[in-house]
C-alpha cells in the first residue's frame, strides 16, 4: 500500500488509554488520517485541548490529533475505512456495537488487545470485517493525555491476521497502516500467536500486579518467577489441548522458543531482557492503581476454564484468579504480604488435586 493511498483512508483508534494513544500518535506523526476515542473524560479533555504527548527516552513528542468521547460518536457522519480497537478484553463487544453503525461498508475493524477478542468482533462486525492482533508495547499513562512509552518503534512489535479466512484481504492494507508503529507480522493463523502472548500474560501481568511491583522486580523476587513459569505452562498445556500451534512471538528465534517445554522460560526472559523496563508495571496494576477492574478473567481465568472443559486442572491459574479478584472486590491489597499466601494457596490446590 503507497503512502497516498494510506492518507486516504479514515482511520479510528478506540480505546487510546497508554498503548491505543501510543500507536494512534505514531500513525498520526506518519501522515494518517487519525481520529482518538476514549471514554476517560479527562484524557479526552487533555488530549483536545493539549495534543498527545508521548515520553520516550530519546525524547517527548506533542501531537495534535481529533478526540472523541464516547457520547460523540454517535454525532459522526462519515463513516471509518479501519477502526483499530485497544479498549480492555472484557469491552470488546460493546465498543464493536458502538463503533459498527460507523464503519464503511467495505472497512475492517481490528482487535489489537490482548485476550482471545477475535471471536467477539467477528460476532459482531461478520465475518469479512473483522482481524485480530497480537501487541507488544509496553507504555503505561498515570496522567490524562500523558504516555510513558517504555519500548520504542523498534522493541513494539504486532502479529495480524483474520480470525476467518473472509477478511483476509484486510491484512495487508492493516498491516501497512501498522507497520508505522513497530514491526508487524503477517500470519494465518491468527488464534495461535494470539494464545502464545496469553501464555506470556498469563504468567507476568496479574503475578507481579498482586505483589504491587513491576514486571522485572517481581520475577527477582524469590521463589516467583517459578510461579510465573509455571502459569505459563499451565496456559501452554491449554493450547495443545486446543490444538494450537506453539510458535515463536515477538519475531524470536532462540532455542526452545516452539518447545512447549521450554517456551515459558524463553519467553519471559525475551521480555525481561528486551521488552520492558525495569520499573514498567503490568497493565492489571495500572488498572488496580486507576481502580479500575484487569482482565484477569479473561486471561488467567480463560486458561482456568479451558483446562477444565478438558477434565484438568489448573492451580496456578485459579490461584492468580482468586487473590486478583479478592483485590478487586476490596477484600485484599496488592503488596508482598500476599507472596507467602499465594504460593501456599497453589500448594493447596496442588494438593487437592493430586487427592482427587
Amino acid at each position: 500500500m503507497t503512502g497516498r493511498e494510506e492518507q486516504s483512508l479514515r482511520i479510528a483508534v478506540l480505546g487510546t488509554g497508554a498503548n491505543g494513544a501510543a500507536i494512534g500518535s505514531d500513525l498520526v506523526r506518519a501522515g494518517l488520517d487519525v481520529t482518538f476515542i476514549d471514554q476517560w473524560p479527562e484524557n479526552v479533555t487533555a488530549i483536545r485541548e493539549n495534543g498527545i504527548t508521548v515520553q520516550l527516552a530519546e525524547g517527548t513528542t506533542v501531537t495534535p490529533v481529533p478526540v472523541l468521547h464516547l457520547c460523540e460518536v454517535a454525532k459522526q457522519t462519515r463513516p471509518f475505512d479501519v477502526v483499530l480497537v485497544l479498549v480492555k478484553a472484557y469491552d470488546t463487544r460493546w465498543a464493536c456495537e458502538l463503533i459498527k453503525p460507523h464503519v464503511a461498508a467495505d472497512g475492517v475493524v481490528v482487535g489489537v488487545q490482548n485476550g482471545m477478542t477475535g471471536d467477539v468482533i467477528v460476532d459482531v462486525m461478520g465475518a469479512d470485517r473483522a482481524l485480530a492482533a497480537v501487541i507488544e508495547i509496553t507504555s503505561a499513562m498515570y496522567v490524562p493525555g500523558l504516555v510513558e512509552r517504555h519500548s520504542h518503534y523498534d522493541r513494539s512489535w504486532f502479529a495480524l491476521g483474520a480470525p476467518r479466512p473472509e477478511a483476509t484481504h484486510h491484512v495487508a492494507k492493516v498491516a501497512s497502516i501498522m507497520r508505522n508503529a513497530g514491526t508487524v507480522e503477517e500470519v494465518e493463523d491468527i488464534d495461535s500467536p494470539k494464545w502464545m502472548k496469553l501464555v506470556l500474560n498469563a504468567g507476568e501481568l496479574v503475578p507481579s500486579a498482586i505483589l504491587d511491583l513491576s514486571i522485572v522486580e517481581a520475577a527477582r523476587h524469590d521463589g516467583m518467577k517459578e510461579l510465573m513459569i509455571e502459569a505459563g505452562n499451565e496456559a501452554i498445556l491449554a493450547a495443545r489441548l486446543l490444538k494450537l500451534q506453539i510458535r515463536p512471538i515477538f519475531g524470536m528465534n532462540t532455542p526452545g522458543s516452539a518447545d512447549p517445554d521450554t517456551y515459558m522460560q524463553v519467553i519471559l526472559d525475551e521480555l525481561l531482557t528486551n521488552y520492558v523496563l525495569t520499573h514498567s508495571r503490568a497493565t492489571v496494576l495500572q488498572d488496580w492503581m486507576k481502580q479500575r477492574h484487569s482482565e484477569v478473567n479473561e486471561i488467567n481465568g480463560l486458561v482456568v476454564d479451558v483446562l477444565e472443559q478438558f477434565g484438568h486442572p489448573a492451580p496456578v491459574n485459579q490461584a492468580m484468579v482468586e487473590f486478583a479478584l479478592g483485590i478487586e472486590s476490596g477484600a485484599n491489597t496488592p503488596g508482598m504480604h500476599n507472596y507467602e499466601p499465594l504460593a501456599a494457596r497453589v500448594t493447596e490446590l496442588k494438593e487437592k488435586t493430586y487427592v482427587r
